[in-house]
């Protein structure tokens, strides 16, 4: 494994096969697609940054990169995706074997290109829409984070403030006698031209004739646009006045209906008037919701109490009435921020659900944030946002307006990207949109291979690479336009010899990830799809093709090093809850998924198969197996499931903690080891967006459903006898071991 990270620190990518298989047919019975978990504007300290324009092949348009073959004297590069023969421009005469240029060197698989004219002088934008329809002490939450974060913009940043409940109000910040703002009908959609219209952008001007608004480019003053949004820094004391006279909605809510809420309308009225005053620029919609949305093309419930809230089984029997009809307005919506170039982050806390599964699409295609927590009272929230704005080594290195394309050999093209983006819809050309990206945000790319035949032996010793380049053209968060390019190689095997090779280069986590995104993807867009037995055959094929056994021999079977973790990745991602969906609402399901969709391996691993370590005063810190057996009543469990981060305690320890041992001096190797765990879970939230709920248990309290809900049920209220001061869990799931051994029996009986 430590190779495959080795690669990922130097290029950001992790695939699942290193080593490729080379026709279509070898690649169908790998089962697991040939796949990369790609990072396009991972953080490399090494990476030079070349002042000047790429060079581009002129027949495919990839760049010169460490691949190409160069002949010095004539002046000329082959292109290693189409064997075009190019002329170097004058400016590279001098180069030779002993004076190449950085994008020839072999240890720069991936640099990026800063062009300098190429600068954008539009500010970063933020369009903060409020949910104003929430009860006093959340309103009183919500206006202390928001006027932390006001304090936290950079200073030439652009701000806007839309407030809404049963009306959408669209807060003029640039009016600076009094408070003015413009009232729109929370029930009824407005279109551009209607809200420019009405807010005044044509007093002193005639309408363009046109129908599209295109911003100040197209008729629209500066100081029209100014009435709105204004620099951080000359409206923040008018934004913290307008917070601190922010009341709740006043509209009276009935006792047997819920609060009127206009979601849709208030984001629909931010994007169109995003679209109007800054196209083109990288603007951010933070949208602050606190409940269910009621009113308006997107609502997702109606006001009255007696109708529930749509569940996962209600979304199976299609007996959800406002879903479609959402979900096609949030996808209307999505496709406009997209053409404009905005993105939607969202900002949800409520115990109830919100809407998130139907806002998914809008998120999701824009490249947004999500953070989902019960309150904004809750650290979740307060932290998560704080991190947003917060600069130094820890920010998100938020940035903008990206484009992402792929070239690849011609015998393999790309299929699809499961994550953060948008497709450009330019025909066969592999073109996506990144509306927002920031240096965590992971793309997994899915690749085809098109070659039907194995060419002779004498062919396949002397071209056996595919090449595989990604550009990421991007605005950087200093507000450069930039060019990320990654090049990478990889060898390709195909016939009988080549299944050890297969083997070598197996991934197992990379895979895992892979498979983890296609099984979400699947289950959102295929009806009647059964995620357990799809995972259960993939997992019965593997086996069968690159284990090591007799024919009907179970006992016989054994995996190589490199699978051998691969079963019990899937094991747990059988039972986690991007698969089952039971006691988990749409919105939380949706939430999960869009995080796994943006994050990396290393990440993702851990939301599907947690982190365990173990603390007590026999041994050091240690990582332990992912199973109820690693509960002991004189031990501290430190469970990590991305989400969630458990510090739970054994029985024993949990008693002289309520007896306040770790209080007294003589004690003060009980008082480290309470506090070692708490210092490595407040390390893991320090660098984690969205930051994970903390929570603190004993054995036996009501909260160690937390950990036990994701341990291994090797010991259960049916099995026999269990070693004291451990637990059983209350489950009929079948322990791993019970797994392994059905599979091994099922791989082996295989034809």
């Amino acid at each position: 494994m430590a190779e495959f990270m080795e690669l990922e620190g130097q290029d950001g990518v992790r695939m699942a096969w290193n080593v490729v298989p080379g026709t279509k047919q070898e690649a169908s019975n790998c089962v697991v697609p040939v796949s990369a978990i790609y990072t396009p504007i991972k953080p490399f300290p090494s990476m030079p940054v070349l002042p000047y324009a790429p060079l581009r092949c002129r027949n495919c348009r990839s760049v010169l990169n460490p691949f190409s073959i160069v002949d010095f004297a004539a002046k000329i590069w082959i292109c290693p995706f189409c064997f075009q023969r190019n002329h170097f421009p004058p400016h590279y005469a001098s180069i030779s074997d002993e004076n190449l240029p950085a994008e020839l060197f072999p240890q720069y698989t991936t640099i990026e290109y800063q062009s300098p004219r190429e600068a954008s002088s539009l500010p970063p934008v933020f369009m903060f829409v409020v949910d104003t329809s929430i009860i006093e002490e959340e309103m009183a939450f919500l206006k202390s984070a928001l006027s932390q974060a006001i304090g936290l913009l950079p200073d030439n940043s652009l701000v806007g403030l839309i407030t809404f409940g049963t009306l959408v109000h669209v807060h003029e910040l640039g009016f600076g006698t009094i408070p003015k703002t413009y009232a729109f009908k929370g029930s009824k959609d407005v279109s551009k031209d209607q809200l420019l219209e009405q807010m005044g952008f044509f007093l002193n001007k005639p309408k363009p004739s046109t129908g599209v608004i295109a911003g100040a480019r197209d008729g629209l003053s500066s100081e029209s646009i100014a009435r709105f949004l204004l620099p951080a820094s000359d409206c923040e004391f008018a934004l913290n006045s307008i917070l601190e006279e922010l009341q709740k909605d006043p509209w009276p809510i009935p006792v047997d209906q819920r609060a009127s809420r206009c979601t849709s309308t208030a984001l629909s009225v931010a994007a169109s008037l995003l679209g109007a005053c800054v196209p083109g620029s990288g603007a951010r919609i933070m949208a602050f919701i606190g409940g269910p949305s009621t009113e308006g093309p997107g609502a997702i419930v109606s006001k009255n109490l007696s109708e529930p809230i749509r569940s996962h089984k209600d979304l199976d029997k299609d007996s959800a009435p406002h879903y479609h009809k959402a979900v096609k307005f949030y996808e209307a919506l999505a496709k406009q921020l997209v053409h404009q170039g905005h993105v939607l982050d969202l900002f949800a806390c409520a115990l109830d659900q919100v809407g998130v599964a139907e806002l998914k699409v809008a998120v999701e295609r824009t490249g947004g944030l999500v953070v989902l927590a019960e309150s904004f009272g809750h650290s979740v929230f307060k932290d998560s946002l704080r991190h947003v704005f917060q600069s130094g080594d820890k920010d998100l290195g938020l940035s903008s307006n990206g484009i992402f394309e792929i070239n690849c050999s011609k015998d393999i093209k790309v299929q699809g990207i499961l994550g953060p983006c948008a497709s450009l819809e330019k025909g066969s050309t592999s073109a996506w949109k990144l509306c927002g990206l920031d240096q965590a945000t992971s793309l997994c790319l899915i690749f085809e291979i098109v070659k039907k035949d194995i060419p002779d032996a004498t062919v396949q010793s002397s071209s056996n690479q595919f090449y595989f380049q990604f550009l990421t053209y991007y605005q950087h968060s200093t507000g450069e336009m930039r060019l990320r390019v990654t090049t990478l190689s990889r060898r390709w095997v195909a016939g009988p010899g080549s299944i050890q090779d297969l083997i070598a280069g197996f991934d197992q986590e990379a895979a895992a990830v892979v498979m983890a995104r296609l099984v979400s993807f699947k289950m959102e867009i295929e009806a009647e799809f059964d995620p357990i037995r799809w995972l259960d055959k993939t997992l019965i094929h593997i086996c069968s093709r690159f284990g090591d056994y007799q024919k009907d021999s179970p006992s016989s079977f054994s995996l190589s090093p490199r699978f051998s973790i691969f079963p019990q990745f899937m094991f747990h991602l059988r039972r986690s809850q991007f698969v089952q969906v039971f006691n988990n609402s749409p919105d939380e399901t949706a939430y999960f998924r869009m995080i796994l969709n943006r994050e990396n391996v290393a990440n993702s691993v851990v939301m599907i198969q947690p982190s365990l370590i173990s603390y007590s005063f026999q041994s050091v810190p240690e990582p332990t197996l992912l199973d109820v057996a690693a509960i002991a009543a004189d031990r501290i469990l430190l469970l990590d499931s991305y989400f969630t981060i458990v510090i739970f305690h054994g029985s024993t320890i949990a008693q002289w903690r309520k007896a306040g041992y770790h209080n007294q001096p003589e004690h003060q190797a009980f008082a480290q080891l309470l506090q070692a765990p708490r210092d490595d879970a407040d390390a893991i939230i320090k660098d984690r967006f969205p930051v994970p709920r903390l929570v603190i248990c004993d054995q036996h309290g009501s909260q160690a459903r937390f950990l036990l809900a994701k341990l291994n049920p090797s010991a259960t209220y049916n099995s026999d006898g269990h070693h004291p001061g451990g637990d059983i869990i209350f489950t009929d799931d079948v322990s791993f071991e019970v797994f392994l051994d059905h599979l091994q029996r099922l791989a082996v009986n295989k034809i």
